[in-house]
């Protein structure tokens, strides 16, 4: 960005506040120069005292008048002391005599003729002071389109330019694919007649299909960048007011405003937010959404071309959207962008990590390896959180240590030093967390086993981390069972250390997880030989939940007990497995409990040769804490997509 650049918004926004200035500037001046004339004039007309005339010839037969100035019928002047006076005459014609037999000294003065033009002057800028002032208020509520009360229905899409930073598709990467897909609105935005000679039409629309934090917005930036045309971008909420009618006025402006600009592409950020199916809910199909989404559908494929326009759509609720929406003519084609694969990740990192100084022992195709299912923004987080992790070390370079700890924040949450657990605690906890980890050691089809800590993290008062060896993107019947038998780990460890009498509240989140995975095995994946290869449950997001309660109220009350005694039936086996690998290798659990106590976190390496009562080769040991109770409430530590870590909670209201 140059120099010009840089300055050009800010002498736009100079000029604008000093026109705002010399407009309030003017008001108060007219307004000075308002009262200035009013009070002249009436201290003109009001000099002195008034008293009767009667009184005024008193003091004249009695020498006590002095001076006068007779202008017409008003005579002013003053008396003895000096005091002013002012009186009007009732056409006395004997009052020269009068006063030059008193020896009063006076003068006469032609009567002042009040100016037509200063009469009007008067009785008009009152009225100019208003119109002024609901002007310049009127001016300001309308600067910013959309903004001001008389601006509803003004469209709220943002102008984007190479000013304000070009994006290439040199910085999307990891979803070639999706490029490939966009490649051909790049081209025909280049050059439009190369398709017309053939007589190809261009798609109207794109819809980017992806999980939140995939890169959709930058995806669709990096086209206009491409093609070097305006970028106009706004949210699909900035549509919907309150007020009937508003949303499709803001539709037909923003067309408007695109027509000027083309060929340019419009950007519709979160789309589902009005093109939810119409008539799904309440309002009888004409409520002020289904307007704006009606305004949508007729000026993207309606009677009057829209040449030179792309709407470009994302969207993380494809399923919701109204079927008019995606015919051929609006958005003809749907873009899926999905999650990176390893090589797609390794590609991301590397494009942020040009924006800082990295270390020669950083290897990114290790990183990108052990962060299976992140998106291009959890990425851009992670690289970002190492640097800050090297500039708190006041490191000039980012090492792989910074990585390491970085991942580890980013997937299990940041570490709780400042939480010190009692001897007993931390002891539970070893258990609980050796449980899971030499069942993941032991089962077959559980992920390998990554790292397992008792350090407290993020919501967690100790985690275990597994993860795939490669990307995965499907899981069989095998591997759900493990991970039943995985879920049981800990539990079962306290349970055979401590007696059942004294279970408490650190498994509710592995309960949790194990429920939910057995009631999909049985009422969605097909999984279970009694009930079939049919779908018991609804989808979950349904926009509105009382489809989802109608159609669930249709199951009878025999399929619901046999769902029920199903879902049993695969948490009991869990169970039974997890019981079964600990029961067999408890000295395995004692050796690996006493590592964790000692080492606090271990690697899967290290995990492995505490269980064979190898030497670990660590001389790290940290050093044990003053003894103090945990307080407060904390909530289980969800799992993340493709990550694999069971974390035992804070005791609930301890």
């Amino acid at each position: 960005m140059s120099d010009k650049d840089d300055k050009e918004p800010q002498g736009g926004s100079t000029n604008a506040w000093m026109k705002n200035m010399l407009v309030v500037f003017a008001i108060v001046g007219a307004l000075f120069l308002f009262v200035s004339l009013f009070d002249g004039g009436m201290r003109d007309g009001r000099a002195g005292e008034p008293i009767p005339y009667s009184d005024f010839l008193a003091k004249v037969d009695d020498g006590s008048v002095k001076e006068v100035v007779i202008a017409g019928d008003q005579i002013t002047g003053k008396i003895g002391n000096d005091q002013a006076f002012r009186t009007y005459s009732p056409g006395d014609a004997q009052l020269v005599q009068r006063l030059q037999a008193h020896g009063v000294r006076f003068r006469a003065k032609p009567e002042e003729q009040t100016s037509v033009w200063l009469l009007l002057l008067y009785q008009a800028l009152p009225f100019l002071l208003i119109l002024g002032i609901a002007f310049f208020v009127m001016r300001q509520m309308q600067k910013n389109a959309g903004s001001g009360a008389m601006g509803f229905g003004k469209s709220r899409a943002k102008l984007l330019t190479e000013k304000h930073g070009r994006v290439t598709f040199d910085d999307v990467a990891g979803i070639d694919e999706a490029r490939e897909e966009l490649q051909e609105i790049v081209d025909f935005l280049k050059d439009p007649t190369k398709f017309a000679r053939l007589g190809g039409k261009i798609p109207k629309g794109a819809l980017l299909v992806g999980s939140p934090g995939t890169g959709k917005t930058l995806l669709a930036r990096a086209i206009a960048g491409e093609a070097g045309v305006p970028f106009f971008t706004i949210s699909g909420s900035d549509f919907v007011e309150m007020f009937v009618g508003v949303g499709a006025s803001r539709v037909r402006d923003m067309f408007e405003q695109a027509k000027k600009n083309a060929p340019c592409i419009v950007f519709i950020d979160e789309i589902d937010a009005v093109g939810r199916h119409r008539g799904a809910g309440l309002g009888n199909g004409n409520d002020e959404r289904e307007q704006t989404l009606n305004q949508l559908l007729v000026e993207m494929d309606g009677f009057e071309a829209n040449e030179g326009i792309i709407i470009v759509a994302a969207t993380n609720r494809p399923d919701v959207l109204d079927p008019a929406l995606l015919r051929p003519g609006r958005f003809d084609r749907q873009v899926v962008v999905p999650r990176p694969d390893i090589d797609g990740r390794e590609k991301i990192l590397q494009v942020h990590m040009k924006k800082i100084p990295v270390a020669p022992d950083v290897n990114v195709r290790t990183i990108a390896r052990g962060t299976p299912g992140f998106s291009g923004a959890d990425l851009a987080n992670l690289v970002n959180e190492a640097a800050l992790l090297a500039a708190r070390k006041s490191k000039r370079l980012v090492a792989m240590r910074e990585f390491e700890e970085a991942k580890d924040k980013v997937m299990m949450g940041a570490e709780r030093k400042s939480m010190v657990m009692t001897e007993e605690e931390k002891k539970a906890t070893a258990y609980h967390e050796a449980g899971h980890a030499l069942v993941s050691l032991h089962v077959d089809g559980c992920d390998p086993l990554h790292k397992v800590t008792i350090i407290p993290r993020g919501r967690a008062l100790g985690v275990t981390w597994n993860l795939p060896e490669r990307d995965r993107y499907s899981m069989s019947m095998k591997q759900m069972k493990a991970r039943l038998a995985l879920c049981f780990g800990g539990r079962i460890a306290e349970q055979l250390i401590y007696g059942a009498d004294s279970l408490n509240t650190g498994a509710s989140n592995d309960i949790q997880q194990a429920t939910d995975m057995a009631r999909a095995m049985v009422m969605e994946y097909g999984m279970s030989e009694r009930l079939g290869w049919l779908r018991y449950r609804d989808n979950q997001d349904e926009v509105f939940l009382g489809h989802s309660v109608a159609r669930n109220q249709q199951m009878s009350e025999e399929t619901a007990r046999l769902i029920d005694a199903e879902v049993r039936r695969l948490v009991e086996e869990g169970e039974t497995t997890a019981r079964r690998v600990l029961s067999d290798n408890l000295d395995e659990l004692h050796r690996l409990a006493t590592a964790l106590l000692e080492y606090e976190t271990l690697t899967g390496e290290e995990s492995k040769r505490a269980i064979r009562g190898e030497d670990i080769g660590r001389d790290d040991r940290p050093s044990t804490p003053s003894p103090r109770p945990v307080s407060g409430t904390s909530i289980p530590k969800t799992r993340r997509p493709g990550g694999g870590a069971w974390g035992t909670p804070a005791p609930q209201g301890a």
